[in-house]
């Protein structure tokens, strides 16, 4: 583990209908939905204004139009998108060359090169999110710790418009009660084998044994590779 949190994961808010919202100022302070506008559309964002009355990126966007008629629904614009981004990304490759974009709005920074310049870890994630929102005109959140996986949860846990550091060896209370369907890696067939366990949270799987969630694991594995070769004696 590094000794100091130097591992940013930076987090744009509600791209898509941020931007959307920049673009058109008379959508500033309404919800904004962006997503496909057919009948089996499904929302790509919703922006914070639309987020209290339950529309969430993967709903159906009949169940968002259900919810709140009031809302504005746009579709995608992709372009626009990457350009903002494109902004963005700059901006964190001049701060260090170690940037590692996991998709248009978020990516992984490295700064413990940059830190003799620019300061440390949350210091840079400060500078980094204030120079978004002044020369981009977009909100990030950001995650500082000692490991990827720990400043992503961070940064998730900031939301909206905030800042977040994990010191080494800290677990912050929050993150204790961080869903598990909402880790990065755990996708519906692990999520479904530690619910079998009675884990649904980062707590739970912190206070059951080691030996149980390796033997889970094996068995998840073994079932998996049965019914593998049982799909292909049967093709």
């Amino acid at each position: 583990m590094r000794a100091a949190a130097s591992i940013l994961h930076l987090d744009l808010d509600a791209f898509y209908a941020s931007v959307e919202q920049l673009l058109d100022p008379s959508l500033r302070g309404r919800p904004v939905v962006v997503g496909g506008l057919g009948r089996r559309g499904v929302v790509s964002a919703a922006s914070y204004e639309a987020r209290p009355y339950g529309v969430q990126s993967a709903m159906p966007m009949a169940h968002a139009a259900a919810r709140m008629s009031h809302a504005v629904f746009l579709a995608p614009r992709f372009g626009e998108y990457e350009r903002f981004s494109a902004s963005v990304m700059e901006i964190l490759r001049s701060i260090t060359p170690l940037v590692e974009p996991i998709s248009l709005d978020e990516a992984f920074l490295d700064v413990a090169g940059a830190r003799r310049r620019l300061g440390d870890g949350p210091t840079i994630a400060a500078y980094a999110r204030r120079r978004i929102r002044d020369e981009v005109g977009l909100v990030a959140s950001v995650g500082v710790a000692t490991t990827k996986f720990l400043a992503k949860i961070a940064s998730d846990l900031s939301k909206p418009d905030g800042l977040l550091v994990v010191e080494p060896g800290a677990r912050t209370r929050s993150s204790i009660r961080y869903p598990l369907g909402r880790l990065w890696g755990v996708g519906p067939a692990t999520l479904a084998r530690l619910e079998g366990l009675g884990v649904r949270t980062v707590g739970d799987v912190a206070r059951l044994p080691e030996e149980a969630l390796v033997n889970r694991a094996r068995c998840g594995a073994r079932n998996s590779s049965l019914a593998t070769r049982a799909q292909h004696r049967r093709a």
